[in-house]
Order: C-alpha cells, then sequence, then structure tokens
C-alpha cells in the first residue's frame, strides 16, 4: 500500500470514529429505549394501542383525532399512623391510573374545553398484554366521543364571543424518547412504625396535650406517557414522608396546632430514631410554651421579620402560584387566571430579589430538592426558567397550553395524582438576592426602624399555619432584643402589593421547603425583612376546655377506677 493510500486508509478511519463518536448516538439511544419499551408490557401495550387508534379512530361525519395521548401512573403506596403509642393505620396498596386525551380540530383550534377534556379509568395491574389494551381502547373511544361533543360546544360558543389577541389551544412540542429504570418500594416497615409509636406516645408526658399523632407515607411512583407525536416517556421516583402533629388548647379555649414533616427522595436521607424523637419531643415543648404566651396585641403596624422557613409558605402562595401560566376561560382576553395575569414586565418583587425554577436540579447547596424531573408530563423536556429578574416580572411557568406572548411549553406541564389532567406547575422554585444581609444584620435592621418609630417591639415570625396565619410569632423587644412568643395573631395586609412595596432586605441565609403533596416541588428562599406590617389579633372561635382531667399516666386502670369512685 502507498503512502498516499495509507494516508487515505487513516482518513477514512478517523472520518469513521469521529462520525461514531457523534451520529449514531441517536442511534444507539433509538435502539435501547426501543428495546426497553419493547421488554415493559404497559408501554408496550400503550404503544400497540396508539398505532391502532390512530388509523382507526374515525366517527362518521366527526373529523380523525390529529393528537392522542396516553398517560399511566403506578403508584405504589405505604402509608402508616400512630397515635396514643399505638399504630392505629398500616396500609399497602397499589394502583394503576389511566388519562386518555383525544384532541380533535388542529394545534390552532381544537375540542379541548374548559378544564380539560378526556377520559380517566384503573388500569389492571397484572401486566396481561390484552387486559391492558382492553382498558385504553374503552378510554380512549370515550375520550374522543367526548372531544367530539366538546368541538360542537366550543364552536357555538366562540361564535357569541370576540377575542382580541386569540391564542393557540395546543402548543407542538419535538418527539421524546427516554425510558429511566422503574422505581420500587422495598423495604421493612417494622422499625419505622416502631418511631411512629414512640413518638406518639409523647402525649404522656403532657397531661394537657389533647393528641400527638405521627404518620408516615412511602411511594413509588412510576410513570408511563405516550403521544401520536411520537413521545415515549418512562420515569420512576420514590418519595418518603414522615411528619408529627400536636395538639392543645390555651387556658383561654385557644386551639393550638404545631405540626413538622420530612420528605426525601431516599431513605437515608430521613432522620434517624433518635433525631425523629428529638424533634418530636421539641414540639411538645413548643406547644407548652405556646399554652403560656400572652395574645399579641389588638393592633400593631410596624416592620416584620420573617425567618427562611416562614419566607417559604410566604412566596409559594403570593409568587409561586401567580406565576402559573394558566390559560383564561373562553372569551377572556387576559394573560392568564391569576394575580400576575397583567404584570409581565413589570415589578412584582423589590430590585434586589430574582426568582428562577430550575426542575433539572437535585440539590441546592447540598440539600435536596424534591422537585426534580426530567421531562414533564406532557413530554416536554425540563428546563430552567428565569421567572423574575431584579425584581421584574419575566416569565410564566407553563405546559403545552400556551398563553399571549408564550406560544411554546417550558417543561412545566405536571399532573396530579391520580388522573388529573396537566398543567403549569411548579418544580424547584428559588428566590435569590444580590443584596443578601447576615442574620445579625437583619435583627439589627428590624430593631433599628423600630427604634427610628417609637416602636417597643417589632414581630419575628418563625412559621406559618393555613392561609398565612403565623404559628410562632415572636415579640422583638428594641431595649434588648430579648424574643418573646405570643399567640393569635394574623396579618392585615400581607399580599402582593406588600411583597412588591414594603419587602425591604432578604438574608444569606436560606430554607428548602419540599411538598410531596399534589405534585412534588421545592421552594428555597432566605429570610425577608418588610419595613411595615399589619398585625393583628385573631377574631377565631374558641372551644371549651374539657370539663374533667385527662386520665393520670402514672395509675394503672384500676386505681383509676377506685378513686373515681
Amino acid at each position: 500500500m502507498t503512502e498516499k493510500l495509507r494516508a487515505l486508509a487513516k482518513l477514512f478511519v478517523l472520518v469513521f470514529l469521529l462520525r461514531s463518536l457523534g451520529m449514531p448516538r441517536g442511534l444507539a439511544q433509538s435502539k435501547d429505549w426501543q428495546a426497553s419499551a419493547q421488554a415493559d408490557p404497559v408501554l408496550q401495550a400503550m404503544r400497540v394501542e396508539l398505532e391502532r387508534s390512530k388509523t382507526q379512530l374515525k366517527l362518521e361525519a366527526v373529523a380523525a383525532p390529529y393528537y392522542i395521548e396516553y398517560r399511566v401512573i403506578d403508584d405504589d403506596e405505604y402509608s402508616a399512623q400512630a397515635a396514643f403509642g399505638a399504630l392505629g393505620a398500616d396500609l399497602r396498596s397499589r394502583f394503576r391510573f389511566l388519562r386518555v386525551v383525544v384532541r380533535i380540530g388542529d394545534y390552532k383550534q381544537d375540542s379541548y374545553f374548559h378544564q380539560g377534556e378526556g377520559s380517566s379509568n384503573i388500569m389492571p395491574l397484572d401486566d396481561d398484554p390484552l387486559a391492558l389494551r382492553h382498558q385504553l381502547w374503552i378510554a380512549t373511544d370515550r375520550a374522543y366521543k367526548t372531544a367530539a361533543e366538546s368541538l360542537t360546544a366550543k364552536q357555538s360558543q366562540l361564535k357569541q364571543l370576540t377575542v382580541d389577541q386569540p391564542v393557540d389551544d395546543f402548543a407542538r412540542a419535538e418527539p421524546l424518547q427516554s425510558i429511566e429504570p422503574l422505581a420500587k418500594l422495598d423495604f421493612d416497615p417494622r422499625p419505622w412504625n416502631r418511631m411512629l409509636e414512640d413518638a406518639s406516645t409523647l402525649y404522656k408526658t403532657d397531661p394537657q396535650l389533647e393528641s400527638f399523632e405521627s404518620s408516615l407515607k412511602f411511594q413509588a411512583i412510576n410513570r408511563y406517557f405516550v403521544n401520536s407525536e411520537g413521545t415515549v416517556v418512562r420515569s420512576g421516583q420514590s418519595y418518603y414522608e414522615m411528619n408529627f402533629v400536636g395538639r392543645s388548647q390555651a387556658a383561654d379555649g385557644m386551639s393550638l396546632e404545631r405540626d413538622k414533616g420530612f420528605v426525601a427522595n431516599t431513605m437515608t436521607e430521613l432522620p434517624s430514631a433518635e433525631a425523629f424523637l428529638s424533634a418530636a419531643k421539641d414540639l411538645a415543648g413548643t406547644l407548652r410554651t405556646m399554652r403560656d404566651a400572652s395574645l399579641v396585641d389588638e393592633e400593631y403596624r410596624g416592620p416584620v421579620l420573617f425567618s427562611p422557613n416562614a419566607s417559604t409558605t410566604i412566596f409559594a402562595d403570593l409568587v409561586g402560584e401567580n406565576v402559573l401560566g394558566y390559560k383564561p376561560e373562553l372569551g377572556k382576553n387576559g394573560r392568564t387566571s391569576k394575580a400576575f395575569a397583567s404584570s409581565y414586565k413589570s415589578r412584582v418583587l423589590p430590585d434586589f430579589l430574582s426568582v428562577i425554577d430550575d426542575p433539572t436540579l437535585a440539590t441546592y447547596r447540598d440539600r435536596p430538592l424534591l422537585g426534580k424531573y426530567e421531562i414533564d408530563d406532557e413530554g416536554v423536556r425540563a428546563r430552567s426558567v428565569s421567572v423574575v429578574e431584579n425584581g421584574m416580572l419575566t416569565n410564566y411557568l407553563i405546559g403545552r397550553q400556551p398563553i399571549r406572548d408564550f406560544p411554546t411549553s417550558n417543561g412545566h406541564g405536571r399532573a396530579r395524582i391520580p388522573n388529573n389532567p396537566a398543567g403549569p406547575s411548579l418544580g424547584n422554585l428559588i428566590v435569590t438576592s444580590s443584596e443578601p444581609l447576615s442574620a445579625e444584620a437583619m435583627k439589627k435592621k428590624l430593631i433599628d426602624l423600630c427604634q427610628q418609630r417609637d416602636l417597643p417591639y417589632g414581630y419575628f415570625v418563625d412559621s406559618f399555619g393555613s392561609k398565612l396565619a403565623p404559628r410562632l410569632i415572636y415579640k422583638v423587644w428594641v431595649k434588648d432584643g430579648h424574643q418573646e412568643l405570643v399567640r393569635g395573631a394574623i396579618f392585615g395586609d400581607l399580599d402582593t402589593r406588600s411583597l412588591r412595596n414594603n419587602l425591604i432586605a432578604a438574608g444569606d441565609d436560606f430554607s428548602v421547603k419540599n411538598h410531596l403533596l399534589n405534585i412534588p416541588h421545592s421552594i428555597v428562599t432566605p429570610s425577608i425583612l418588610f419595613d411595615e406590617l399589619e398585625v393583628k389579633r385573631a377574631n377565631q372561635s374558641k372551644e371549651k376546655l374539657p370539663e374533667y382531667p385527662p386520665p393520670l399516666v402514672s395509675k394503672s386502670a384500676s386505681q383509676q377506677v377506685s378513686a373515681a369512685k
């Protein structure tokens, strides 16, 4: 072989190697997912039945579907609950939920109406191919007929409406193929149940504790998704949740409640038995302190400091809910249906705060995040979205239902279990400050503001209950900085307006709040300081205290019967 031929041969080999590194990767992945999909009886049934529906689904005088999707959620769950030192519930359950969506028309205008049409059902668990396909067939037929009726009703209503800025009904998306490992729930429940029982025995340590309950829920959730565009996705995730809740009453009859939860992606992230019991003891001690706390003053207007933990609740309620891009009802011209509908490219936060939602993150500063996912429940790849930049609202989180100025999904379409339609949802919402202050500086700023206004104290909120009602709220006295726990407070004006105009500082600390209910997501926020908020006494009903004391723990049942006589 001549040198010229050798050089050409080397060049050919080099080109082949380069192509093998670049070109065949998709081919190799294609072969891998095809093999995995064929080996999975659920996915295989979904794909086969989808192809049959694409070719055979057609009613006389009704257009064939332009889009079909199948979503199956396989939920394997263990839950347990303990009260008064004994296990009260111990349940292992498994369900497969099916949702079928059929759209007639086209991407610009189709049959999807109101909160979403479709058909839902329960899928068999035994992986029998014919049984799986039969259920898919029934649900698809029902969804197609529903879509036909919805299209007629929608077109009739549109004739009576004038839409100034029409938006497409459905966004196009590139087909994706991804087969991830299945999640499995495999563990011994006995040590975990002992933890629940030990924690719930704490009612014995305080006669005024009306109840002290503990519970857990462990889940392995596998999601299957295929659509007529060519997307095939399977993903699996495990979730582990433990919590306890205690209830008591103050001397004036005010009901008091405290709870604490632990949520994780792996069992190793849950607290040990000693740590779980220690946290439960701390919570029980806090209830005793709350009973002895005085009521808040009737009226206060001034600075309020919020811990990172309390801050997560504020941003979840006032920002997280309002950056979800829900399409308005038919005929309404708003951008979305939430409070930030008219705030696009306007200031919604102070200019030193920014907010992103990044579902691709598994951790934040080494803290696990529950809102991690690769592909959403509409077959769109997850991506980081800058929602608020230097106080300005720059984006909404949306799925495949477009809103004005946002014609395509940004990978935030997610579905609640069991079989709700997919819609915009949070992933990992992260709030950061360009001017962070230390914890000491935040407290000093609170006290300085109080001094400037001749206020004897300011307020520090450590945690919230429901509806932004403080559970742990302290007076911070100006004279020496000491904190005094009080109870019975509510806010008169903690809303999106005060968040925009009265929030003046944020800390360099942070808290991660992982939420498992409905759709897994995480909120990460620093401590925050408002220069002025209204705090007032809650006008809540109070129940009468028990007419006679609880059974004495130190005496046997026979002794207590004798004493009662």
